[in-house]
């Protein structure tokens, strides 16, 4: 039987798969997400699937439904990769003081939940001399930078042997041509195997419906980029695509105070990303596990 990637098999054949309170638990936040879920978005097809006209139907279908839920009117665009164009992103660790405006300007551009303060960003404080995440402080307080420590944000990867990718019983996420890697909202079946996939700990899941105040909703959203999210799906970063693939910087970068970020085009020989990785002792986080990230470090010295 050839295989089909629908949520509603996909269900099926994880009741036949897990015992039956295994399997409660396990789709326990799909079963609140359905209350709200209309006939359209069920019957959805997949990104992959939808001619221009289906989701030109889809987009003015979220915008209206985030009118009538948030009192917010919004633009929402299908924003495509542009031909030959591979994204890569680069971070200087001397010059990070670990202010974490970048993670305020990701959850302010990306309409995460204002309530839990959601960003696909965290800025770990580490010692000196040590490389280890799980030593990394998170929840860190007072001025900053602190003596002896240095600091290191970290976000998704956009690996190119992604596992997030792998694990996926849906296919509702993917790696595009420009090296982004997306997740379609409306297709994913909150099973989180790819949370539990990334190394990076990079992928956030809604466990309730976002609480955003109407004159807080940044209004110019992507279909696989910033749009409002729904409850039970897992979310994360998208290197701003709804901006990077209209030739602007990520909201991360701009919102840097010391120019630690640096962001661009590894097929543009005289990108500002290709100088970094041609010039500088670039490393990237966990190589052992093969992931092949598109995400650098690097110290001045």
């Amino acid at each position: 039987m050839a295989f089909d990637p629908s949520r509603r098999n996909v269900m099926k054949a994880g009741g036949a798969t897990l015992g039956a309170a295994a399997f409660a638990r396990a789709i326990a936040p799909i079963t609140e997400w359905t209350a709200d879920l209309s006939v359209d978005e069920f019957i959805q097809r997949h990104y992959k699937e939808m001619s221009r006209e289906d989701m030109n139907k889809v987009l003015r279908r979220i915008e209206a439904k985030t009118l009538e839920e948030y009192g917010a009117t919004v633009h929402v665009e299908d924003v495509r990769p542009t031909p030959g164009v591979q994204f890569a992103y680069a971070l200087n660790l001397s010059v990070c003081i670990g202010c974490r405006n970048c993670s305020k300007a990701c959850h302010e551009e990306n309409n995460h939940d204002r309530p839990t303060n959601n960003s696909y960003i965290r800025v770990l404080e580490m010692d000196n001399g040590s490389m280890s995440l799980e030593n990394g402080t998170v929840n860190y307080d007072g001025p900053v930078p602190k003596p002896g420590k240095f600091y290191m944000p970290v976000q998704c990867h956009q690996c190119d042997n992604a596992p997030c990718v792998k694990v996926c019983p849906v296919e509702a996420t993917w790696k595009e041509s420009d090296g982004i890697v997306v997740v379609d909202y409306d297709w994913c079946i909150g099973c989180r195997y790819c949370e539990a996939a990334c190394p990076y700990h990079a992928r956030r899941f809604n466990w309730t419906k976002p609480e955003i105040p109407a004159e807080e909703i940044n209004p110019d959203q992507a279909y696989l980029s910033n749009r409002v999210r729904p409850q039970g799906v897992m979310e994360k970063c998208t290197f701003c695509l709804h901006r990077t693939r209209k030739g602007r910087l990520p909201a991360c970068l701009e919102a840097c105070p010391t120019g630690a970020r640096v962001f661009g085009d590894l097929a543009d020989p005289d990108s500002e990303i290709r100088w970094v990785l041609e010039n500088k002792r670039v490393f990237v986080l966990k190589e052992d596990v093969g992931t092949l990230p598109r995400f650098f470090y690097f110290f001045d010295e």
